[in-house]
């Protein structure tokens, strides 16, 4: 595989979407809700335009799939090979309650596979990019790029949870854990979970709730770019199959993989 554009522009296209939205961070902006019961504000819509015309003009032959401009049937999607799969703004809730936890994500998907991510938080003039076998790496504004790693995994594990979503399932699993092994939970907002675990801060990323599609791609990239893994609960790598509706089903993400964890997670 093969980017179709130079990464450097993609980071660039990436910050350019969060300094879209930023004008709206902690100005109360007014919310409005989607057909989904979702929140979207203005800044949703404007760091989508950034993308969607930065992508037509950089790879005007790779369709575009994003969270705000998903009208696409499946029958023309099913003909796609490969995609971008984008969330111009991944934590609207985190956005509107005024946190730092808001993320840009543009993935690249091909056969159903995510090839590359880019995770963009604006707030902290922050970047993460990468993808399986190919490293991965962060910026922090104007310095240089550094690699970035996940940890072995350690007692007590370090597990990122949502700080909204949560489920039966998934309190049982961390009750497990935390008999097993003992656990520090850390309450992490957006796609920012994944890019957490890839940068060795935390261990693993149980998700026993609802996510969709453009929620996860990005930043599964970089955590595979990373040595990590995202695995559903059949225990194969997590894929973005076209489907009728843009559902996630559960997974785990972790950092680097442990045998005895992972039989431990899935049974």
């Amino acid at each position: 595989m093969s980017l179709p554009v130079a990464v450097e522009r993609l980071c660039q296209l990436t910050r350019d979407a969060g300094l879209a939205a930023l004008p709206w961070w902690q100005q109360n902006p007014e919310v409005l809700t989607k057909a989904d019961d979702s929140p979207v504000t203005a800044a949703d819509l404007a760091a989508n335009q950034v993308i969607m015309d930065g992508l037509r003009a950089l790879t005007p032959e790779i369709p575009v799939l994003s969270e705000e401009a998903a009208d696409v049937p499946l029958s023309e999607r099913l003909h796609w090979d490969r995609f971008w799969l984008v969330d111009p703004l991944d934590g609207t809730k985190e956005f509107i309650a005024g946190t730092e936890e808001f993320t840009v994500n543009i993935a690249l998907i091909e056969q159903g596979e995510v090839r590359f991510g880019f995770v963009g938080v604006p707030a902290r003039d922050t970047l993460y990019w990468g993808g399986a076998g190919r490293g991965s790496w962060r910026q922090l504004g104007d310095e240089s790029a550094q690699p970035i790693h996940c940890r072995p995994p350690a007692a007590p594990l370090r597990v990122v949870a949502s700080r909204r979503h949560t489920s039966p399932e998934q309190e049982a699993l961390l009750d497990r854990l935390q008999q097993a092994h003992g656990t520090e939970l850390i309450g992490v907002g957006s796609s920012l979970k994944f890019c957490t675990l890839a940068a060795g801060e935390a261990d693993l990323y149980p998700r026993f709730a609802p996510t969709s599609q453009w929620d996860t791609a990005a930043a599964q990239a970089v955590l595979e770019g990373a040595g990590g893994r995202v695995l559903g609960l059949d225990g194969q790598r997590f894929t973005y199959p076209h489907r009728e509706d843009w559902l996630n089903p559960y997974f785990i993400a972790t950092g680097q993989p442990d045998e005895t964890l992972l039989h431990l997670l899935l049974g």
